[in-house]
């Protein structure tokens, strides 16, 4: 005779994961997001593949339908995780010194290299 349901264990875990996993990702610092979204992408690719062989092993068609979902799921968590990863790294390259100053308020080179000889010198 169990003390516990194994449903009420379940869902005792299932909320303290959302509870610690809202905690993490929350508190996290910005320079540590872009690992961290790499991380969680190949733990959702892990999930695709559990989602696979629970699909494939169970003989019910709600177990499939819902092994399906998973995937599908899984499979758009990974890709646009991809995506802002993609776009966060965007972020923080340097851009080319063509795009940086436009040609109208850039300083000739010539201009550079005179001297200035309006000031006087005081020795």
């Amino acid at each position: 005779m169990d003390v516990v349901s194994h449903s009420i264990t379940d869902l005792t875990i299932f909320v303290l994961a959302i509870y610690v996993g809202y905690h993490v990702v929350w508190h996290v610092t910005p320079a540590l997001h872009t690992p961290l979204m790499a991380v969680t992408n190949a733990i959702s690719a892990i999930i695709i593949v559990g989602a696979m062989l629970a699909a494939a092993l169970t003989e019910t068609w709600t177990g499939k339908l819902l092994g399906a979902v998973a995937v599908a799921l899984a499979a758009v968590n990974v890709f646009g995780g991809f995506l802002v990863t993609r776009r966060m790294l965007e972020m923080y390259r340097q851009k080319s010194p063509a795009s940086k100053a436009s040609p109208a308020s850039a300083a000739s080179p010539a201009r550079l290299s005179k001297p200035d000889v309006s000031a006087p010198k005081s020795n």
